[in-house]
């Protein structure tokens, strides 16, 4: 048998990109020489490692066994000839997942950060809710995630990263507002604008008023803070978002946070690393450029 590292390669990208189309646009091959190479490894190995399912590729059982392997593979010779060729140990492309408030508030910061000491290196960054975050890690379409919410897959290893904290914030016109002093039960009749089930912050928020408030009224659902953040400045309901996402509009006067010592909303934020991943030197120095140093 002889596996080629260009069908390895080609077999990963069809894993993460799901078509042969896009796989080949992301490795720079024509369709013909990218199907080639998959219908060649299929061959050395006497197994299909897709279904097809229309047009698109769905990789199989076999598959997945063997992704990982395939994908250390290529990653380490990539690394010989980086080496070889002197370049420097960021270079090298990185894929970045993060859930929405980490990837729009706290990512960018330090992606550039990172760029700025390591020119050479290229990052794509990925933002979505926490649930698209895991499985982008787990079917390894992103090579390191970012997320504001729990992760209990057994195939990934979720490492502490930086603390953070949910606050409840309304607008200035709204009743609640004006209290001085509030109770659960004044939250529990509100209206309230929240994240989509599936996102982080609304994980930890359905947590912490668990048990205290009855009968949430949840007027809307949407998927970014943003959106969250108008809706509740143009008094529509309460929202609740991470403070790091509320200092401008909070110092600007155009939302108010709520004093509630009775709910419990700090968090913590996690990395999110598949078990079976290599960890290259640049992924490895993109972490600790953030923060977060694995184990030799």
């Amino acid at each position: 048998m002889r596996i080629t590292l260009k069908q390895l390669d080609v077999f990963a990208a069809v894993a993460r990109e799901g078509s042969v189309t896009r796989a080949s646009e992301w490795l720079n091959l024509t369709q013909s020489a990218t199907s080639m190479a998959l219908s060649d490894l299929e061959n050395q190995l006497g197994e299909k490692v897709f279904d097809r399912v229309g047009r698109r590729l769905q990789i199989n059982d076999l598959g997945h066994r063997l992704l990982p392997l395939a994908l250390e593979a290529v990653a380490r010779v990539r690394e010989i000839e980086d080496i070889c060729k002197g370049d420097l140990p960021g270079s090298g492309r990185l894929r970045i997942g993060a859930s929405l408030s980490v990837g729009n508030y706290l990512m960018p910061q330090r992606i550039g950060d990172y760029l700025q000491l390591h020119p050479e290196a290229e990052i794509s960054l990925d933002v979505g809710n926490t649930r698209h975050v895991i499985e982008s890690v787990r079917q390894f379409t992103c090579d390191i995630g970012f997320i504001e919410g729990f992760c209990h897959d057994p195939d990934i290893d979720v490492l502490p990263w930086v603390d953070d904290e949910l606050v409840i914030f309304a607008s200035p016109e709204h009743p609640l507002a004006q209290k001085p002093s509030l109770s659960a039960e004044d939250l529990g009749l509100a209206q309230w604008i929240l994240r989509e089930p599936g996102s982080g912050t609304r994980e930890v928020f359905d947590n912490a008023v668990a048990g205290k408030l009855v009968g949430l009224n949840v007027r809307l659902e949407l998927s970014h803070t943003e959106a969250i953040r108008r809706a509740v400045e143009a008094n529509i309901g309460l929202g609740c978002a991470s403070r790091m996402t509320l200092q401008e509009v909070h110092d600007a006067g155009r939302i108010v946070i709520l004093d509630t010592p009775f709910l419990d909303l700090r968090r913590s934020l996690f990395v999110l690393r598949h078990k079976n991943k290599y960890t290259t030197r640049g992924l490895r120095r993109f972490l600790a450029a953030c923060g977060v140093n694995l184990p030799e």
